[in-house]
């Protein structure tokens, strides 16, 4: 089992430093950026907005970008843009997590199973060897199969720390870009520069409902937390309070 166990802290690793690199590009300072959104909004309206998102690389512009590619569509629009965007750069960030889950939940039960068979083989030796069985005999196999153990859990333990780890900074990421995407919306409804809904036609007789100008757009991030579990798997989907 110890084969196994390797390649599983080898695929754990790699998703590790992956992760890693791919969330601290995604961190930018929220306060800086949502500064620079403002001051580009007061200078050149919608126009200057665009341009510092599109200065920044992190998952907050790319949002706006889509949001403001939705401006002349109305409030509606913008929002349904925004959202949307937000679970598609969700289910970057959290690419490959559940790889980690699996290596998570599956090393130390490859350990457990090498202890096994190596206590099975420890006692077959018992059975052939009969009254002369020597203690000694038996504790160097012993040994060898409760390695297994140790080191699946050496591997299991770090990659559910990480998971987690990486869980609790994704959810960040999401109430920072949810913060963003309202300011930005309150600044389309600002008097400088008010979104507006597009002109009703007169002969359509349905009516559509409209969002109150006060709702706020959210991007709901619920991983599944289930590492040990049957399921592996985040979840993520974005609605309108």
């Amino acid at each position: 089992m110890m084969l196994p166990i390797f390649l599983c802290s080898v695929l754990g690793v790699y998703v590790v430093i992956e992760r890693y690199l791919v969330l601290r590009s995604a961190q930018i300072n929220i306060s800086s950026f949502l500064q620079k959104v403002k001051e580009g909004f007061r200078r050149s309206g919608v126009s200057g907005v665009e341009e510092v998102c599109s200065r920044t690389l992190a998952p907050i512009a790319n949002i706006l970008l889509r949001g403001i590619a939705k401006h002349s569509f109305g409030e509606t629009k913008i929002k349904e843009a925004i959202e949307n965007a937000g679970r598609d750069e969700i289910y970057h960030l959290e690419k490959r997590l559940n790889w980690l889950a699996i290596v998570a939940g599956i090393a130390p039960m490859l350990g457990f199973l090498g202890t096994v068979t190596g206590m099975i083989a420890a006692f077959q030796q018992i059975e052939a060897q009969g009254a002369n069985v020597v203690p000694a005999d038996l504790a160097g196999g012993i040994w060898e199969a409760l390695v297994t153990t140790a080191f699946g859990l050496m591997v299991g333990i770090p990659a559910f720390a990480f998971y987690n780890y990486f869980v609790t900074r994704i959810e960040r990421f999401v109430h920072e870009m949810e913060v963003t995407a309202n300011e930005f919306i309150d600044l389309l409804d600002s008097e400088n520069g008010q979104a507006k809904e597009p002109a009703p036609v007169k002969e359509r007789k349905a009516t559509v409902a409209v969002q109150p100008p006060d709702a706020k757009t959210t991007i709901e991030y619920q991983p599944k937390r289930r590492t040990f579990g049957d399921d592996d798997f985040f979840s993520s989907r974005g609605n309108k309070e």
